[in-house]
């Protein structure tokens, strides 16, 4: 073999011995762990909340019916209207009524005048018998008639009477300030055909109103008991507020206070009926209305965490803590009302627990984590 071919492979090889002495073995370096910042949770007097869901309703609500059969003449308001108490609503042909009611009291001023002229009778019979000019039959006879006559006047005067209410019924006026509903009848429309009452319309009441809802037997025993321990009664009731928040509020604008709850609980349900009553000038609030219900009870203290950092599963609220290792851990917790930004935990955490409040998409159960430690500000309550 040539030298030159020998030369070759020996330098391919010698080239090889090399770079594989130059090279190091590769290692895997682990990423540092995530940082988040911890905080640990508050503790300081809450005042503690019972929260329901409840329905607004009014507190009157009648419907205005023609009491008489007539035409209607004249009707008074706008669909919709909110009026006054005593604002005349609809009229029913008056004249009819006024004439009769005029003829009522002729009817009575004549029986009046009989009765005069049996009175002056009876006196005299009264004389002529005491002077034995008359006998005890004619004496007799006059008391019957003027007895008689005094029972015309009676019933002349129910008569009256029964006639000025008929006409007072030919026009319709709100019995309190309210709505007035949409009209059902015209003008010109006959009403009360058969002495049956026709429906004109029917009036709301929605200044002041109420707010109905319902409290478990749980909540309804640990109510009574914190209320014997103030030396409060049932009759205390209505000293108890009540706030009130729709749907769209952010939290409780409207407020009140308990004017009723049932001496009894539903046996079906298992809750007791309660009922607020709020003062609604401008008509914010609506019978019909699904609301949320607070009642606030006494301070206590309890713990708070920003409201952001709590999460929820199927198996219910839970925070995540670091442990002594600063590894992740997910923390069951029960959960109460919001102050602020701050939710109120019932149960579930300890005054040294460390919570994640902030970095929670790199906060992984399991893992460890860099924790920078934050203090948390005391919230304002509402």
């Amino acid at each position: 073999m040539p030298v030159q071919t020998r030369i070759i492979p020996a330098l391919v090889l010698a080239a090889t011995v090399l770079l594989a002495g130059c090279e190091e073995p590769n290692r895997y370096v682990a990423p540092p762990p995530p940082q988040v910042m911890v905080a640990s949770p508050l503790r300081q007097n809450v005042i503690g909340y019972l929260e329901e869901t409840g329905t607004l309703a009014a507190v009157n609500t009648v419907d205005l019916v023609a009491r008489i059969p007539g035409f209607v003449t004249a009707i008074h308001y706008k669909d919709g209207a909110l009026v006054k108490k005593g604002t005349l609503l609809f009229e029913i042909e008056p004249e009819p009524y006024k004439v009769k009611w005029e003829q009522a009291k002729a009817a009575e001023d004549g029986a009046k005048a009989v009765l005069v002229q049996a009175e002056a009778e009876l006196q005299r019979r009264t004389d002529l018998l005491k002077r034995q000019v008359s006998t005890q039959a004619d004496y007799d006879k006059a008391l019957a008639q003027r007895d008689n006559d005094k029972a015309n006047v009676e019933q002349a005067q129910a008569n009256t009477e029964i006639a000025k209410i008929n006409y007072s019924y030919t026009q319709v006026a709100a019995p309190f300030d309210g709505i007035v509903t949409a009209r059902l009848i015209s003008v010109g429309e006959y009403v009360g055909a058969n002495n049956t009452p026709t429906k004109l319309a029917t009036i709301v009441q929605v200044d002041p109103i109420w707010v109905n809802f319902n409290i478990n037997e749980q909540d309804v025993q640990r109510i009574r008991a914190e209320r014997a321990k103030m030396g409060m009664t049932s009759n205390d009731v209505s000293s108890i507020p009540v706030e009130v928040g729709l749907q769209t509020d952010a939290g409780f604008p409207y407020k009140g206070h308990l004017d009723y709850a049932a001496p009894t609980l539903t046996a079906g349900t298992g809750t007791l009926a309660v009922r607020g009553i709020l003062d609604n000038p401008n008509a914010a609030l609506l019978p019909g209305y699904y609301v949320r219900v607070r009642v606030p009870g006494p301070g206590q203290e309890r713990f708070l965490v920003p409201d952001v950092a709590m999460g929820s599963d199927q198996g219910g609220r839970y925070l995540l803590v670091l442990n002594a290792d600063n590894v992740v851990e997910q923390r069951k917790i029960t959960a109460g009302h919001i102050v602020g930004t701050m939710r109120v935990i019932l149960d579930g955490l300890k005054p040294d627990d460390r919570v994640v409040v902030d970095g929670l998409l790199r906060a992984i159960p399991g893992q460890k984590v860099d924790p920078k430690v934050e203090t948390l500000t005391p919230p304002k309550q509402s």
